[in-house]
This record gives C-alpha cells, sequence and structure tokens, in this order.
C-alpha cells in the first residue's frame, strides 16, 4: 500500500507542470490561436521564476521566507510566459503569419533563451550555478493541513503536496467555470469557432485572441517555474523542462480541450512519465517516454470515429482571421 501511497504522490507531482501547460494551451486554442510554443513558454517562465527569486537574494540581500518566495517566482514566471505569448500574438494577429511555424520559432526562441540565461546568471554565484536558498525552497514544500493531513487513506493521498498542486487545481476549475458558464467564455470560444459572426456582434475579435493567448502563456510559464522550484529543488538544470512543453499540448487533444479532464489526464500522464522508476520491467526508458504521445494518437483515432462535435476542437483553430474577408 505505502508503494502505491508513494506511485499517486510521484504521479500527481510529475503532472502538475503538465497542467499548467495543457490550461494555458486550452485557453489559448478557444481563442482559435494553435500555438505550440508551449516548450519555449514553459522555458522562460522556468528560468524567470528562478532568477527572480535567486536575483533578489543575491543581489539585493532579500530575505525570502517561503510565502514571498512563491509569490516572486509565479509573478516572474507568468509575466515571462505572457511576454513570449505576447510575441506570438504581434506575429499571429496582427501581422498574420503562420501559426505552425511561429509557435515552433517560438520553441527555439524560449528553449535558448532559459538556457542561456539560465547558465548565465549561475556564474554570479557562489557555487557556480543559480540555486535559490533552503529558506525560500521552504516555500515550494508540502504543506500540511491540520486534521486533512492526518487522516488515514485520503491524507496521504490528497493533503500531502505543495502550494503549486492546489492552485493548479483550482485553476482548472475555474477555468472550466470561465469557459462554459460567462459570458466572456462564450464570448471566447464564439471567436474560437467563427471570428467572422463573433465580429458582426460587436465582439472585439483581436482584444480576444490577444489576452486569452497572453494570458495562456503566462499559465503556461508557471508549469516551467513548477519544474524549476519543485521538480529540480531551486536549482537549474540544462534543459529542465525537457519534452514537458509537448506533452501539455498532447494532452490538450488527450482531454478533448476540456480543463476539467485535465487534471485526470495529467495525472495519467504524470503517471506515465514516473512509471519506470516504480514498475522497471525491462522496457528501454525510450519506450516509456513515447506512451503518453501513443494514447494520444489513440484518443485521435477514436474521436474521429465517434465524429462527436462536443469532443472537436474550435472550428477554426490554426485559421487566421482576416477582416477584410468577412
Amino acid at each position: 500500500m505505502n508503494v502505491f501511497y508513494l506511485f499517486f504522490n510521484a504521479a500527481v507531482l510529475a503532472g502538475i507542470p503538465i497542467l499548467f501547460g495543457t490550461l494555458g494551451e486550452i485557453l489559448t486554442e478557444k481563442s482559435g490561436n494553435l500555438n505550440l510554443g508551449v516548450e519555449g513558454m514553459m522555458f522562460m517562465g522556468a528560468v524567470s521564476g528562478l532568477a527572480a527569486v535567486f536575483i533578489l537574494e543575491t543581489a539585493f540581500g532579500i530575505e525570502m521566507n517561503g510565502f514571498l518566495a512563491v509569490f516572486v517566482a509565479v509573478l516572474g514566471a507568468f509575466i515571462a510566459g505572457a511576454f513570449g505569448a505576447l510575441i506570438y500574438s504581434v506575429l499571429v494577429v496582427s501581422f498574420r503569419t503562420q501559426q505552425n511555424v511561429t509557435g515552433l520559432a517560438l520553441t527555439i526562441f524560449g528553449v535558448g533563451f532559459g538556457n542561456f540565461f539560465g547558465e548565465f546568471l549561475g556564474r554570479f554565484s557562489p557555487v557556480g550555478f543559480m540555486r535559490i536558498s533552503a529558506s525560500a525552497q521552504a516555500g515550494f514544500s508540502a504543506l500540511r493541513i491540520p486534521v486533512l493531513s492526518d487522516l488515514p487513506v485520503l491524507g496521504p493521498l490528497l493533503f500531502n503536496y505543495n502550494i503549486l498542486v492546489y492552485f493548479a487545481l483550482f485553476l482548472a476549475v475555474v477555468l472550466t467555470i470561465f469557459l462554459k458558464h460567462t459570458r466572456w467564455g462564450n464570448n471566447l470560444r464564439a471567436v474560437g469557432e467563427n471570428p467572422a459572426a463573433a465580429d458582426a456582434a460587436s465582439i472585439n475579435v483581436s482584444r480576444y485572441k490577444y489576452l486569452a493567448t497572453c494570458v495562456g502563456g503566462g499559465i503556461c510559464g508557471l508549469g516551467g517555474m513548477y519544474i524549476a522550484m519543485v521538480t529540480t529543488g531551486g536549482i537549474w538544470v540544462h534543459n529542465a523542462v525537457h519534452g514537458f512543453g509537448w506533452i501539455s499540448v498532447a494532452l490538450v487533444i488527450f482531454v478533448l480541450w476540456n480543463p476539467s479532464r485535465a487534471i485526470l489526464g495529467a495525472i495519467f500522464f504524470g503517471a506515465l512519465t514516473i512509471m519506470r522508476f516504480y514498475f522497471p520491467v525491462g522496457i528501454p526508458t525510450q519506450i516509456f517516454d513515447i506512451f503518453p504521445y501513443l494514447v494520444t494518437i489513440l484518443v485521435l483515432v477514436v474521436v474521429s470515429i465517434r465524429q462527436n462535435k462536443e469532443h472537436r476542437p474550435p472550428a477554426l483553430l490554426g485559421v487566421n482571421y482576416f477582416r477584410e474577408e468577412r
């Protein structure tokens, strides 16, 4: 039973950065923008969130307690991810560049941005690499919730995680409510389904695309920051994100563009990524790494066969909107 607890906890922790990336990309794609730069925005969020805390501690001598470190890291990562998405938005929405090519270029830029500044800032650390203090790192450790953490089965399963885990779950619920039960969410979905009709209904298509894409990019940045702060323990590791952005893009399809389903999907994909550590069966590591993508392909096949409109992407996903052709 203890092995099951450990495996489930590890699956949740491994799935949270994927969940952040998935939620950000779902919000982006609901506007009709297909941003394949999730990996790049996660890299930008990873290095910026870690660097924000590192610089305040090293250059300004500010003592970072747990709460302050979390706040600064979240803010830095969100701004960096949103900035990457803003570059994408300007090119795609304003200059109408090809979305797939622009997203791939953002990935290349973001990966280079993260690795360059991660290595560069490490030169100013006494230990030779970027690392935050133990007091700052404590803000990203597991919370102990009175009474709930001591429950016999539910305690270790549900109430043994850091604050970013609960924030990601909360964000998934909020995003679900926003898209399905608010006027702004309905407007955003209309922009992704039929921007010409939305424009005719006096909905500012460009504004919705900009906002959804930039906020979505900021959320993706939080996924990278989670990896830097939790997975690698507040230490910059070269190529730390290592494909999690692409898994997030795959998970968007797997959960059929539904934020609430993304919670279970992220845990499932997280379990696939760490399964080899708990159930070694002599299979090469590379085989385990392709499991998430194989499952996504199966989902795509099933969705295509069922032809269910509810489970399809926005009708004009990846198609630029030209108002003059309305």
